[in-house]
């Protein structure tokens, strides 16, 4: 159970953590509007994730025999898939689509959540993501039970949530010192450790300990 949590928790930080479009719109608002616009465009994206965690949770618990009998080829896989994500999250620019709005007075949180939410719910290639990470940690909680599965989807939104916060909280706190070029280091240090999880994986796969 402790390992799903783990596993789970892990899996919701490497998935939310890229400077995507939806990373640079929560910042955006956080920026311009204030911490609990970017909160709540964080908790859009989270409910988005969760939703797409499932879906690729459900389909891989309907081919659980075939997984258990190629575990460590799919793991292989899975870190290829990771390391080609790395290296597209490192040559990415987060600042090429940066366009800070300036729009005044109230705006409803509820657009704020909808509009992350439907952003991304449209990048369906998020479920690749979701089949990488899941065969390189061998993630099927589904084997495991009711409670397993619960546990593991509860540590995936706990820890997108967690990344939200810190990410909106860390932008609202430096609002008038924030260093946008910052983004840059931080995506290439995501992409890096994307990267070091796949290679590591292969490792593992091509030599088990």
């Amino acid at each position: 159970m402790l390992e799903t949590i783990a596993k789970g928790f892990l899996i919701g930080l490497l998935v939310s953590s890229p400077m995507g479009p939806i990373n640079m719109l929560t910042i955006q608002r956080t920026l311009n509007r204030g911490w609990w616009h970017g909160f709540v465009t964080g908790l859009g994206s989270v409910l988005s994730d969760f939703i797409y965690a499932v879906i690729t949770l459900a389909g891989l618990g309907l081919v659980s025999d075939f997984l258990a009998a190629h575990e460590g080829q799919l793991q292989l896989l899975g870190s290829l898939i990771l390391i080609f994500f790395g290296v597209g999250v490192f040559r990415s620019n987060p600042l090429r689509d940066w366009q800070p709005d300036r729009i005044s007075g109230e705006t409803r949180y509820a657009k704020d959540f909808i509009s992350a939410f439907l952003l991304t719910l449209s990048n369906v290639a998020i479920i690749l993501v979701f089949v990488g990470l899941y065969a390189r940690f061998s993630f099927n909680p589904f084997q495991d039970g009711p409670a397993s599965l619960f546990a593991g989807l509860i540590s995936f939104a706990a820890a997108a949530l967690l990344w939200w916060f810190l990410l909106t909280t860390f932008v609202s706190r430096l609002r008038k010192h924030f260093n946008r070029r910052g983004l840059i280091l931080l995506n290439r240090t995501i992409g890096i450790l994307l990267m070091v999880v796949g290679a590591g994986g292969i490792l593992l796969s091509v030599f088990p300990v």
